[in-house]
């Protein structure tokens, strides 16, 4: 019996969206950041927040849209 291995890194090859860059749908590599949004300041450890960010395989171009406001 083979046991299936959990792995942190996703197995697809990309989700197809829209890029602005390219005018197209194409593959994109889609994964969550958590970021700082206040590094200055003293609370800065409590102030990250998840992030999308989306980086088409075909232009390079990345977005980024915070999860909270999606």
């Amino acid at each position: 019996m083979v046991v299936p291995v959990a792995s942190k890194t996703p197995q697809t090859d990309g989700l197809t969206e829209r890029c602005e860059n390219c005018s197209s749908q194409t593959t994109h590599r889609v994964s969550v950041e958590l970021r700082t949004e206040n590094e200055g300041g003293e609370n800065a450890a409590f102030s990250r927040e998840p992030y999308r960010v989306a980086t088409c395989r075909a232009c390079g171009e990345e977005t980024s849209q915070r999860m909270n406001d999606a």
